[in-house]
């Protein structure tokens, strides 16, 4: 009889949103480092140039607009959106072998490619959307990176409160006062929708070995 700790899974995808300053990023590190292995940063394909310290194909897999809109005529992304005047895109083909090995991805989108993601592949997506204590409070996060002009950062505030407003598009929204205790909610979800019924995909046999 096979030992329920072995049954195969399917993959999820496990979105994280935000708007910029509410801790995404801090959130989606320790994720990754929490659950090493099971958890893999989905890789874009971007037309911005590289940045230094950068690694293409760790980073982003950077290409030109020519070629990122030939591949988005061929579907070859699960979503794609242009900010700042470039390119992003989730390539489909290794998102899709992965999920079916049981691989767990993880997605650093806005709402639309949030959306987009939902749209193309609902059953294996599951999206969380973080918001800061207060508008206030993000406003000084912004401010204090002390890297910013501040049209940059009122463009960054105005962008910040459209997201927001998509807030009820997501499965889960957690509020990011504290990073431990978002941490361990957000893992919390995680561990939650890994076990959900509809993606063990070993169950049906396990199960009827034990009726057996």
């Amino acid at each position: 009889m096979a030992d329920s700790r072995d049954l195969p899974r399917r993959g999820l995808m496990f979105i994280l949103s935000s708007p910029s300053g509410a801790g995404k990023t801090t959130i989606a590190r320790k994720l990754l480092t929490a659950e090493e292995g099971g958890l893999a940063m989905s890789v874009s394909v971007t037309t911005r140039g590289i940045r230094p310290g950068e690694v293409d194909g760790k980073d982003y897999h950077f290409t030109d607009t020519e070629n990122f809109r030939s591949r988005v005529a061929e579907d070859a992304f699960l979503e794609w959106a242009e900010v700042f005047g470039n390119l992003y895109g989730t390539p489909r083909a290794q998102v899709t072998q992965g999920l079916e090995q049981g691989q767990d991805f993880l997605f650093d989108v806005d709402w639309q490619g949030a959306q987009q993601l939902s749209q193309r592949a609902g059953a294996d997506v599951v999206s969380v959307f973080l918001l800061p204590p207060s508008i206030a409070e993000l406003e000084h996060r912004l401010r204090s990176r002390g890297t910013d002009s501040e049209e940059v950062i009122q463009g960054r505030m105005d962008r910040a409160r459209s997201e927001i407003s998509h807030w009820d598009g997501y499965d889960y929204v957690v509020v990011n006062d504290d990073v431990e205790a978002c941490f361990a909610k957000v893992q919390t979800i995680l561990h939650a929708e890994r076990l959900r019924r509809v993606r063990q995909t070993g169950l049906i046999g396990f199960a009827r070995d034990l009726m057996s």
